[in-house]
């Protein structure tokens, strides 16, 4: 089978199309640009298009189906062509529906939580040797690609995304999977840019939940009283299980999960992974693992990518980098760096970035997000605000927005790079949140601000 990929080079699409290769499938692809990692990672499967731009040539007879990823337009040439010659067109998450339906489809949703959720059940799994598809938004420790497909494994877990689906297909992802079993994990209001309203953003969990098969299976977080009111509240005829945050101590700056057989040391921290632990562990069940086997897996879990990830070390700093851009996020995560450090600084660095993040009516959301920093930086670009076609945002915006004494604000990221360059990081935890790079800061740098 020939598959056409139009936008091969975001990071899901690119992940999807070296899992179709390698499942057998013929693929080919295109996009207007390709960053890392996706272009190397393209290069090395050689699926990496020869040149940037559309190509309807590139679309003939032999191709059996388009891919269609976001960031194609809807009158992209590739895809007129495809309508023309009569190709199906399938949205990414469409397409894995495709490819799992007659799988047990695994499906965890939520605002946040759902990367690492689905991480921590993957690698449960992987601990015990146990082999399932997947498709997940960060790189694990253990697997060489976000997406695994194959004939032959029973399950599928999938993170499900509540973004659209495509130019032409504007559901949320998560609406096109139909789990068996599904995950809700908590609801705070995100994507301001396609649900303006509230409302209309709770809205889509509820059709997820609806969207579980008769006499399937909701595991949910019943400490949202939004999702505890959607889970309770549904018609659908499914099993329903609630979870919340175990019960955990922090000695020193060790987090010890209280179980049946006594503390379990865990490699992850914070009030909000702890119960991410406690959603997965339901999900682990579901699919076949006892209590004890996921506990003695999850106590090696060092987390996902990019989610409280950790940069550096010495003797008297740690330096982590977290994905969090949402005000939930960003408060539970500042707030569990607090709690795991409590005897250190706690310097936070923030990027606005996203489009909800940079709209000047959204910025209140943000009020008291970084209460418990000692010390707090937010960062943001005045082109990337141009760019999402925003109003200016101001400095004094930003201040009255996040109720934070001594905010500094930065939006030129060489005055940012060397303000942190200069700090005394003695004695401290040095927090970085953002879904972008801070004006294009080097990690590697950052490595070296930490004696050993």
């Amino acid at each position: 089978m020939k598959l056409h990929f139009i936008a091969i080079g975001g990071s899901a699409m690119h992940a999807l199309a070296i899992a179709l290769q390698q499942k057998g499938y013929e693929i080919t692809g295109s996009d207007d640009a390709i960053f890392e990692p996706s272009r190397s990672r393209l290069r090395s499967f050689d699926i990496l298009p020869v040149e940037a731009g559309w190509f309807p040539d590139k679309i003939s007879g032999e191709v059996d189906a388009v891919i269609l990823g976001m960031h194609a337009k809807a009158d992209n040439p590739e895809l007129a062509r495809a309508k023309e010659l009569g190709i199906p067109v399938y949205s990414y998450p469409e397409f894995l529906y495709e490819q799992s339906k007659n799988k047990t489809r695994v499906v965890i949703g939520g605002s946040h939580g759902k990367t690492s959720i689905t991480s921590m059940i993957l690698h449960v799994m992987n601990y015990h040797g146990k082999a399932v598809d997947f498709m997940v938004g960060a790189a694990l420790e253990g697997y060489t690609n976000s997406v695994h497909l194959t004939e032959e494994n029973d399950f599928i877990v999938i993170e499900g995304d509540e973004y659209l689906s495509s130019a032409l297909d504007r559901r949320p992802k998560f609406h096109l999977y139909q789990p068996n079993i599904a995950l809700l994990s908590g609801i705070a209001w995100d994507h301001i840019n396609v649900f303006p309203r509230y409302e209309n953003y709770v809205e889509q969990f509820e059709i997820f939940v609806n969207s579980i098969v008769n006499g399937g299976i909701l595991v949910y977080n019943e400490e949202d009283p939004e999702v505890k009111n959607i889970a309770e509240g549904t018609a659908n005829p499914i099993r329903k299980h609630p979870y919340h945050t175990p019960e955990y101590d922090i000695e020193g700056e060790q987090t010890l999960l209280t179980t049946p057989e006594g503390d379990l040391p865990l490699e992850i921290f914070g009030h909000h992974n702890l119960s991410n632990v406690a959603g997965a562990k339901w999900i682990c069940q579901h699919m076949g693992i006892d209590e004890d086997d996921f506990y003695e897996a999850i106590a090696t879990f060092k987390g996902a990518s990019k989610r409280l990830e950790k940069v550096a070390e010495s003797s008297s700093a740690v330096i982590f980098k977290d994905f969090a851009h949402s005000p939930s996020k960003v408060k539970a995560t500042t707030a569990a760096v607090k709690e795991q450090f409590k005897n250190r600084n706690l310097i936070v660095c923030f990027e606005l970035h996203t489009y909800s993040s940079l709209n000047g009516e959204f910025l209140k959301y943000y009020a008291d997000s970084l209460k418990e920093a000692d010390k707090a930086f937010v960062f943001y670009s005045p082109d990337a605000v141009k760019l999402k076609n925003l109003d200016n945002i101001s400095a004094e915006q930003i201040f009255s927005a996040f109720k934070k004494e001594n905010l500094q604000v930065f939006t030129n990221p060489q005055d940012l790079h060397q303000t942190l360059r200069n700090l005394d990081l003695s004695n401290s935890a040095l927090l970085f949140m953002s879904s972008g790079n801070y004006g294009g800061l080097d990690f590697e740098e950052v490595k070296s601000w930490l004696n050993p």
